[in-house]
């Protein structure tokens, strides 16, 4: 049977809550890959800061459909956003929604407790489906946890299918430096294997908006000018997390930010970005071979100390540490791309997650279908 080929658009909020991710994609959910055009739009600082009081406000949920305290206005707000967002991308590149098959929603992670099966994500993809006109395929990890999975990562499958379409040699592994950092192994023939690694972003982000009011460290300029704490790198690299041989999946708030007076700015923030790239060499252990090869992507890799340092860990271990882009990828859109590439496995009822991704107990499908007009596309093909 031909396999249909569907235009999907990809919608990113990571876990760095800096904004919104957009890209397009043409593809089957497996082998075939058109990636096009991609673009970013920052969320302006009060958004951000209604963000993470949301985290705040979702602590304590047991139900994750329950939006309590002011939850539900910043769900539909974050949604309006994505909505608009779509409008703004569909015209800058000349498309109507009508030449769109389907949108993967990510939303915004605000709670994640695989431990306990609970996952929440805000988005409202019925509101996202209606306003844009356009089907949506939301909240997607929710049925890897169900069936005994960790909900995260989604994205190896992604990577699995770019190392063939971008003929990467293998094996390989894909590095996505977000807010958490988390590694994809492809090996010789396809398997993947894959699991969070530590925390990314986060901490040094957290660090620098602290003492500045910044969002990020931009390019690795103040860690730069730092130097590495032994004693702060040690109490991070030395937690459970790294030694155990049962790989979870990571909170936002499993690793928190230093307390103010443990540091000065530049010291922190050098030491959390050495932080950054030696949680994910002591990860890699836990791989099934060690790779050759590191393929990095996500904001993390703009941070050119996290990088060095990277790249200076990986070749005492005779590894070698590109960027996306030096493999003719894209970093900034990769996360985008491979929501959209997971909607259309959804649609077709392809798996999502696998045992050697997120442990769940077999290979599993996932997400919702949401749509704006329940005649134009079917699940299957």
């Amino acid at each position: 049977m031909t396999k249909i080929i569907r235009t999907a658009i990809g919608l990113m909020s990571g876990t760095s809550m800096d904004g919104i991710d957009i890209a397009l994609l043409r593809t089957d959910g497996e082998n075939v890959i058109e990636r096009g055009p991609s673009m970013g739009i920052p969320y302006e600082p009060a958004f951000r800061d209604r963000l993470k009081q949301a985290l705040v406000d979702a602590r304590d949920l047991t139900d994750r459909t329950a939006r309590p305290g002011d939850l539900a206005a910043i769900e539909r707000n974050l949604t309006l956003r994505h909505a608009v967002a779509v409008s703004d991308f569909l015209y800058r590149h000349d498309l109507s929604p009508a030449e769109i098959d389907v949108i993967g929603f990510h939303g915004q992670t605000v709670l994640h407790r695989p431990d306990e099966a609970l996952t929440v994500q805000l988005g409202d993809g019925a509101l996202l489906a209606q306003m844009t006109g356009i089907p949506v395929v939301c909240d997607m990890r929710a049925n890897d946890m169900v069936h005994g999975g960790q909900g995260a990562p989604l994205i190896p499958v992604y990577h699995a299918a770019l190392s063939a379409s971008a003929s990467q040699p293998l094996p390989v592994v894909f590095v996505n430096i977000g807010g958490i950092s988390n590694l994809t192994f492809v090996d010789r023939n396809g398997e993947i294997a894959a699991y969070d690694s530590g925390p990314g972003n986060t901490l040094i982000d957290q660090w620098v908006e602290m003492h500045t009011g910044a969002a990020f460290d931009q390019g690795g300029e103040i860690a730069s000018t730092g130097q590495v704490l032994p004693t702060m790198a040690d109490r991070y690299l030395g937690s459970p997390f790294f030694s155990s041989n049962q790989r979870r999946s990571l909170d936002r708030n499993d690793f928190l930010p230093p307390e103010i007076g443990e540091a000065d700015l530049a010291d922190g923030a050098r030491t959390l970005a050495y932080v950054t790239a030696a949680a994910i060499l002591k990860s890699a252990k836990h791989l099934p071979e060690p790779p050759a090869r590191y393929v990095v992507c996500g904001g993390g890799r703009l941070n050119r100390v996290i990088m060095r340092d990277l790249g200076d860990l990986a070749q005492a271990q005779n590894a070698a540490v590109i960027t996306a882009e030096e493999a003719g990828l894209d970093g900034d859109a990769m996360e985008a791309e491979a929501w959209a590439y997971l909607a259309v496995r959804s649609l077709r009822g392809l798996p999502l997650t696998f045992p050697g991704t997120t442990g769940v107990t077999a290979p599993i499908t996932g997400g919702i279908l949401r749509m704006p007009d329940e005649s134009r596309l079917s699940r299957a093909d």
